[in-house]
């Protein structure tokens, strides 16, 4: 039911805790504003989202932590107030890309391409890594780029301009695309290192294709799985051959002698 309070409304938890909701109507569109302990917390997060929506002057920049509003549910705001579009993610559109704040010091910036995704799926920090939560797992958002979980920023791929927060498909350059490959550049000349992690790393061998590095880093981990080494490793897909030309290629693929002769011990 209504409050006294202009934009605020009572309503009960399971347990029959009362707290309360503030909402605001703006352009026929009805809008949630959160919940509150107390209802004067509620009405000023109703009085602040009336001033912002009603002034254009107010920007991202004036969001100050004393304020009702989540910063989330300012730049929701802000956006439906200046591009006439409503997200419930923290998302606002310029012309050409669109910027997601995780806070307000934390703008991340993506195509215009990429906006029905993000607009349906929250981003999350955890460990350094962003992810979001689609079909109940967590995605790294690199992988949109064919970038792998274990990749390393400035080795397997780089921004171009430098930014990291920078995820527009032009600033992203996949440097390493597979597991285990390194491309390297000496004196004109390209090749591939596969390395394998076992206590430290062990060069699996120099390729002249990025394919037979891959292949190779593949067969490296067979041969030590079947030694009975126990470790979780990746493996690489590699989908522009087929199964026959990928079979000749591992059969006739020669990889270091280190891992071929590799013994178990009791200490690993």
């Amino acid at each position: 039911m209504s409050f006294d309070y202009p934009g605020v409304y009572t309503t009960q938890k399971k347990d029959g805790t009362t707290y309360f909701r503030a909402s605001i109507t703006y352009r026929n569109k009805h809008i949630s504003l959160g919940s509150f302990s107390n209802p004067q917390d509620a009405n000023n997060a109703y009085v602040e989202a009336t001033l912002l929506l009603a002034n254009s002057i107010i920007g991202i920049e004036n969001y100050i932590e004393a304020y009702h509003l989540t910063f989330d549910k300012w730049i929701c705001l802000i956006n439906y107030r200046d591009n006439h579009i409503y997200f419930s993610n923290p998302i606002y559109v310029k012309p050409k890309y669109f910027c997601y704040y995780l806070t307000q010091n934390d703008e991340l910036i993506f195509d215009i391409d990429d906006l029905f995704y993000y607009s349906s799926h929250k981003i999350m920090r955890r460990n350094g890594h962003l992810f979001v939560a689609d079909y109940g797992m967590q995605v790294n958002i690199l992988g949109r780029y064919g970038i792998t979980n274990y990749s390393v920023n400035g080795i397997d791929y780089q921004f171009v301009n430098g930014n990291s927060h920078d995820f527009r498909y032009e600033n992203i350059k996949i440097i390493n695309k597979y597991f285990g490959v390194h491309k390297i550049i000496k004196n004109g000349s390209i090749f591939f290192k596969t390395r394998i992690h076992l206590n430290g790393y062990f060069i699996v061998g120099y390729y002249s294709s990025e394919i037979d590095a891959a292949i190779a880093y593949n067969k490296a981990v067979d041969v030590l799985l079947s030694k009975g080494i126990q470790k979780n490793y990746a493996q690489n897909y590699i989908d522009s051959i087929t199964n026959a030309n990928y079979a000749a290629i591992y059969t006739n693929l020669k990889i270091s002698d280190k891992i071929t002769n590799f013994t178990l011990t009791h200490n690993q």
